[in-house]
């Protein structure tokens, strides 16, 4: 299940005459440098680790891929992350880096994909709880019919800091068809997991320009569509994330050229996991 794809243009949808949320349109610099200048308080901290779940099609590559973009302020050629995988059976526990400006640089920033949790029999819960406490190695394959255990090739026996999960991150599409009851399961008791822990939790909501044609003629119109207001508060309900913790966002996928506007909505988002993950993980 995932964002559906047609090539007519969305539905238009009547407008609030005022937003509800506040976004500086126009101004990426200052937002994007605070991002470029980020170090985790942390002194033993690498890297905030964002661990991204939901189902296939929400938009979780192309999230990752257009974080690439606005950071790097160009369209960039090699996709950080793919939608494929060579075993469809086993879902994979993979991390991305962003490239900084000069050789060998970083941002303190990783992103982990879960891909494809919920397909067949799907990643196991107790393995996610490995995961977020750091036992889990980059590229390991879940096996859902045999849980990760110590002494196994991709387990971390004694995780660091930086292995960690600093915050969970729930990317579904506006323009998905209606939530599986298993899937929702699945994506609560991930949220259960991450909750025991402390570990702030946000979600994306992707694909927000093919559910409101005033969207798509205008970003800017994002905090003032009725329809899409409705969407944000129905998924806010079901998966028990508040408001203030849901984040719509456009994802590069068909452009040329960066869009400010665009970026805006993605550096908003950015911010707020940097900054959640980065006080979580100041308390560790």
């Amino acid at each position: 299940m995932g964002g559906s794809s047609s090539s007519s243009a969305p539905p238009r949808r009547p407008l609030l005459t005022t937003a509800w949320r506040k976004i500086p349109w126009g101004n990426k610099q200052e937002p994007l440098q605070d991002i470029k200048n980020f170090q985790p308080q942390h002194e033993d901290i690498e890297a905030i680790r964002v661990l991204l779940h939901g189902p296939v099609g929400a938009g979780k590559s192309s999230f990752i891929n257009s974080v690439n973009n606005v950071l790097q302020g160009r369209m960039t050629h090699e996709a950080l992350a793919s939608s494929t995988t060579s075993d469809q059976s086993f879902t994979k526990y993979q991390t991305y880096k962003v490239k900084k400006e000069g050789r060998g640089n970083f941002y303190p920033l990783v992103f982990n994909d879960i891909t494809g949790m919920e397909e067949g029999p799907g990643v196991r819960t107790d393995d996610i709880k490995l995961a977020l406490k750091g036992h889990v190695k980059d590229g390991y394959k879940f096996n859902p019919s045999s849980p990760l255990s110590d002494g196994d090739h991709g387990y971390i026996s004694s995780p660091t800091i930086s292995d960690k999960v600093h915050v969970l991150v729930c990317i579904y599409s506006a323009n998905a068809s209606e939530m599986r009851s298993s899937v929702l399961q699945k994506m609560r008791e991930i949220r259960e997991a991450a909750s025991d822990l402390r570990i702030p939790q946000l979600a994306i909501l992707t694909h927000i320009d093919a559910v409101c044609g005033e969207i798509e003629t205008n970003i800017k119109n994002v905090y003032r569509s009725k329809y899409l207001k409705r969407k944000m508060t129905d998924f806010s309900s079901r998966l028990g994330i508040p408001m203030n913790c849901i984040l719509p966002v456009k994802n590069y996928s068909h452009e040329i050229q960066l869009n400010p506007d665009v970026d805006a909505l993605i550096l908003s988002a950015l911010r707020l996991m940097i900054d959640f993950g980065d006080d979580y993980a100041d308390t560790l």
